[in-house]
């Protein structure tokens, strides 16, 4: 299984090169993230926006942020900045598929504003999600949006099963593939 990983190796190098060249910081942004049973987890991304050291509150990315690198813009595009994730899922914070995993501050926020807001944590978070193939990808600048990713991350978990997984992975290559909701 591990094994299969080192396929990934050459790109992996392949983009952390890249990332090192455009700008000065680490090649790998971490953050912790609330997950199953309300546990906090360290997520791994690619780093896509430039990195300033005393920053401990890191605000959301919006549409034509200019923390946003250039080849940031690119990795978001396709999702390529979140493979990372996979060695959160081997270490088992996550999975493939799930409610996607939020800051602390922002479960802290949403918790008080949306009813049941919790009950996604009753499941591992995902690499992907219900709600990110139905448009709720990204930014969540308003409640309302907020409130529509609870609804679908919910959804998603009391119809689970292995077909709704492979059924929204298939969606999300076609998102990445298609989609212009990342940035």
């Amino acid at each position: 299984r591990h094994r299969r990983l080192l396929l990934l190796a050459p790109l992996f190098a392949l983009m952390a090169v890249a990332i090192k060249l455009e700008s000065a910081g680490p090649v790998f942004f971490r953050q912790e993230r609330v997950g199953r049973h309300g546990r906090p987890f360290r997520i791994f991304k690619f780093r896509t926006m430039v990195h300033r050291a005393e920053e401990t509150d890191v605000p959301q990315a919006q549409r034509n942020d200019p923390r946003v690198t250039r080849l940031g813009r690119f990795l978001r595009a396709k999702s390529l900045d979140e493979l990372p994730q996979i060695f959160n899922v081997l270490r088992g914070d996550m999975s493939l598929v799930g409610p996607r995993p939020h800051a602390l501050a922002h479960s802290e926020k949403y918790a008080s504003l949306i009813d049941d807001y919790l009950g996604r944590h009753r499941m591992a978070p995902g690499i992907t999600g219900w709600a990110q193939v139905n448009g709720f990808r990204g930014e969540t600048d308003t409640l309302e949006k907020m409130q529509r990713r609870v609804e679908y991350d919910l959804a998603y978990i009391d119809g689970w099963s292995v077909g709704f997984d492979l059924k929204i992975l298939m969606q999300t290559a076609l998102c990445v593939m298609f989609d212009r909701n990342a940035f």
